[in-house]
């Protein structure tokens, strides 16, 4: 499927020109453990957002009415937990509600299996044209490099994970990007935190999208119903997350063995897609291995099974600071599956022989488009974990 794309605007092309300068907010106490090399990094980063801050490019007031529909999309969406929260706290202020409120808690958490049992996907939901404006705003795309026939189950690894993932939210949780056309007969299920469903009102939206869990037991219910299903995992989950940033591909991928011992199970293909550009739409504070800073957003991930990264984009009024996505393109190219044999209990031999399949096969992706879609990056792919 050709990526689609859109020129940015005049602003836009000089913000993406000076794009990795002037990025992150200073923290406000600095850890005592910081390596030289990132105070080195940490005080440049001062010098260079002190200079943002007094050269606010921001957006102008005739924008093309498309693209500001766009940007509340992206904007919507980075906030619906917030919506989807304050709109339960609201109605809980209304007495005559509360029984109902009450019954629709129970039956979320403790009645409703959805989310590990293939979700409830809704296709007025799939294709909205909220998605459509949610997509082309970065704008997001994929690639086909082979068909995919609907005769078996396959499991979709999604690489990088990036700072939230929306590239794989584009292509995999709606028809955005027309995954339905381009593989007929596949019925795609984007996976996410267990935590998420647990979330009044914003789970539903989730299970009308087609999101389930990704727990064990939610990917076994969904690839033993048939040929056709298909779930896509974002492999790397929150630890990658603490690597994203522009021009680099830190996959953890190595240690990550549990969704190909998976797929040999249910006898389903690996397919592997790598997404050019989904590290590039957020700038990241400096957070090397052994600083304070990492250590606790490694402690908080351990507690809560997701992390924060300290992170900023664009505001909705400018280009330069906030909290919203930069405007960059993410292409995510679906590779070529990987066949496996069905075996009920595959042995740590037959998944490892898997996994170097996975990796070579994601190492080509990387190799042949890297020139194309990757021009701006400062290192190559690399496997850190």
């Amino acid at each position: 499927m050709s990526p689609k794309s859109e020129a940015p605007s005049i602003q836009e092309q000089q913000h993406l020109s000076v794009d990795g300068h002037a990025r992150e907010e200073r923290p406000s106490k600095l850890p005592r453990n910081l390596s030289a090399s990132t105070l080195k990094k940490l005080s440049k980063f001062s010098v260079a957002a002190a200079t943002a801050t007094s050269s606010v490019k921001f957006v102008p007031a005739q924008v093309p009415r498309k693209r500001r529909l766009q940007t509340l999309a992206v904007a919507t969406w980075s906030v619906m937990i917030v919506i989807t929260s304050c709109t339960w706290i609201f109605l809980w202020s209304i007495p005559p509600l509360w029984p109902f409120l009450t019954i629709y808690l129970v039956w979320a958490l403790f009645i409703d299996r959805a989310p590990e049992r293939g979700g409830r996907a809704t296709g007025w939901m799939r294709h909205a044209r909220f998605w459509r404006y949610f997509a082309d705003y970065y704008p997001a795309s994929f690639m086909k490099e082979a068909e995919l026939p609907p005769d078996r189950p396959y499991v979709f690894g999604y690489h990088p994970h990036g700072i939230i993932g929306m590239g794989a939210l584009a292509t995999f949780g709606t028809e955005a990007t027309g995954f339905s056309k381009a593989f007929p007969g596949l019925k795609p299920h984007l996976l996410t935190l267990t935590t998420n469903f647990q979330m009044p009102f914003y789970r539903d939206i989730l299970l009308a999208m087609g999101i389930c869990s990704v727990s064990k037991k939610s990917c076994s219910s969904i690839l033993k119903s048939g040929p056709g299903n298909a779930i896509t995992i974002v492999v790397g989950g929150a630890a990658e997350s603490l690597s994203a940033r522009p021009g680099t591909a830190d996959l953890t991928l190595r240690k990550r063995l549990g969704f190909i011992k998976l797929a040999i199970q249910y006898g389903a293909d690996l397919v592997p897609v790598f997404s050019f550009g989904e590290n590039d739409i957020y700038q990241q504070m400096p957070n090397e291995k052994g600083t304070t800073v990492y250590a606790l957003q490694r402690k908080f991930q351990a507690i809560f099974g997701f992390t924060l990264p300290l992170f900023h984009g664009r505001g909705l009024l400018n280009y330069n600071f906030g909290l919203m996505p930069y405007r960059r393109r993410i292409i995510a190219v679906v590779g070529k599956p990987i066949h496996v044999k069905q075996h009920d209990k595959p042995d740590l031999e037959e998944v490892m022989e898997v996994q170097q399949r996975y990796i070579a096969e994601l190492t080509r992706i990387w190799d042949t488009y890297k020139d194309e879609f990757a021009k701006t990056r400062v290192r190559e792919l690399r496997f850190v974990d």
